[in-house]
């Protein structure tokens, strides 16, 4: 979801912007999205390892966040500020090819997000970008993150479906390397502007179908 299908650096950024100016804050918010970003695998890592309990990434975020924020001299904003700041993620903007390209493939395919984000997470994006799920799947359901087996293999069985016949499609290779590995189909689909310079432009795995975009993955699959 984070970066395949919404883009979360334009979207945090704009969000700790609004939400820190009226405190008379100005830093690099791009910047300040990234650094909260870099601390996502630590964060779940903690988690996948078993040396925390899971929680929602809601939760997650947060810590986060308070792990950066002194980063940034932010130490003294308000709670309600980073009540605000935590809930950034659930405002973020799809791309612009994924509302179109989604509805092609559900023409044909049942589609879910099968993401690291929460149920409220998840639902507030589709909402905000005119996503229709036939299902919300993903570490809410598993009780772990990805790239565990648990999580790919959970959201197949609730389809009721064996993992070949489900397609995992993502913007990032290790994701698409995980679910390759549980038994799923892959696509990869390429978004360079999530984070220019670092995310990728092609697959570095062998995947079942390289697109460029949402649409490009429905027509490839015959849509």
């Amino acid at each position: 979801m984070f970066g395949t299908l919404v883009d979360w650096r334009t979207g945090v950024a704009r969000e700790a912007q609004l939400i820190l100016q009226p405190h008379r804050i100005a830093i690099d918010w791009i910047a300040f999205a990234d650094a909260w970003r870099d601390e996502y695998q630590p964060a779940m890592e903690e988690i996948r390892s078993g040396r925390l309990p899971y929680v929602k990434l809601d939760v997650v975020h947060r810590r986060m966040l308070q792990k950066i924020i002194p980063n940034f001299g932010l130490e003294k904003i308000p709670e309600i500020a980073l009540d605000q700041l935590t809930l950034a993620w659930h405002c973020l903007d799809a791309w612009k090819d994924v509302p179109v390209g989604l509805a092609r493939l559900r023409k044909r395919f049942r589609i879910a997000p099968v993401s690291n984000g929460n149920i409220a997470l998840m639902s507030d994006l589709a909402r905000r970008n005119d996503i229709h799920w036939d299902a919300i799947l993903g570490a809410d359901i598993a009780r772990t993150f990805k790239p565990n087996a648990a999580v790919y293999l959970s959201a197949a069985e609730a389809f009721g479906l064996e993992p070949g016949e489900c397609m995992m499609c993502a913007a990032h290779s290790a994701d698409l390397k995980a679910a390759a590995a549980s038994g799923l189909r892959t696509a990869f689909i390429a978004r360079p502007q999530e984070r220019p310079g670092v995310s990728e432009s092609l697959p570095s795995v062998p995947v079942d179908v390289d697109a460029r975009t949402t649409e490009d993955l429905a027509t490839q699959l015959g849509l």
